[in-house]
């Protein structure tokens, strides 16, 4: 195994879901950790809450992954103490709306494109460099099963996570011979607030889309996002597919 013990690991969207589930996983692990989401307080709470159960060293980082700006400039200002990121799990990323194409609303698109593709862009552009810089590294894409499936009305978010899974790719052919890694990890129906997000805050709607089987628990992509990081440095675990044992594909889920 490579050992995460003090190695520096951020990650985007830290504040809820699979996300927060990541960051006490690798708190576990004994890694130093950067936490970046737009929710601050929901950060710093979260802090507390490992500090008291594991005492890891931790940065919190207020930030919107849609602001090119300023993700460059918050990762730019990372002390020296900082710096020097081994693990980045892109895992900043939402769905809004589950409408027709025809019918879609501009801005619900514009919020995926923004945040599942552009966001991942702006944080890989500013952190990979490092990396390469210092021969090691690992880029852990969060991508969806809404990647390698298209679903009805899934149009424009399984385009998003499309992409992601393309720029994975993309990115392992142009960091080979670097000695960073490059991962995803596409999860299927995994119950966090996913799907209140996408339905615009309705609970009653939202939660009728993980009646009837056990779906996924945001901790068990987690525990998915660390295998892959601590696997030895000649192995990489390219894609890892996670489903819920009653789902087998995006649209076939056997419901009680």
């Amino acid at each position: 195994m490579y050992s995460l013990k003090n190695k520096i690991v951020f990650i985007t969207g830290a504040s809820s879901g699979i996300g927060r589930s990541c960051v006490k996983a690798f708190a576990a692990q004994g890694a130093r950790l950067i936490l970046a989401a737009r929710r601050a307080e929901r950060l710093e709470k979260l802090a507390v809450e490992l500090k008291t159960e594991h005492g890891p060293d931790i940065l919190v980082l207020k930030l919107d992954v849609r602001d090119p700006a300023a993700v460059a400039a918050a990762v730019a200002g990372l002390t020296a103490e900082w710096a020097a990121i081994d693990v980045l799990v892109n895992n900043a990323g939402l769905s809004r709306g589950l409408d027709k194409l025809h019918e879609g609303k501009l801005q619900d698109w514009d919020e995926m494109i923004d945040t599942n593709i552009k966001g991942l862009l702006y944080v890989s552009r500013a952190v990979i460099p490092g990396m390469v810089a210092r021969g090691r590294g690992h880029v852990i894409n969060i991508g969806s099963i809404a990647g390698r499936e298209v679903y009805p009305s899934g149009n424009v978010y399984c385009a998003t996570k499309f992409a992601v899974n393309a720029l994975t790719k993309g990115m392992r052919l142009d960091l080979n011979g670097t000695g960073v890694r490059v991962s995803t990890v596409d999860p299927g129906l995994t119950e966090t607030e996913f799907s209140v997000v996408r339905f615009h805050g309705d609970a009653g709607r939202a939660g009728k889309v993980y009646q009837g089987y056990a779906p996924l628990a945001p901790e068990d992509i987690a525990d998915a996002v660390v295998y892959c990081a601590t696997r030895p440095m000649h192995v990489d675990v390219a894609e890892m597919l996670v489903l819920p044992t009653a789902q087998a594909s995006t649209t076939l889920i056997h419901r009680k």
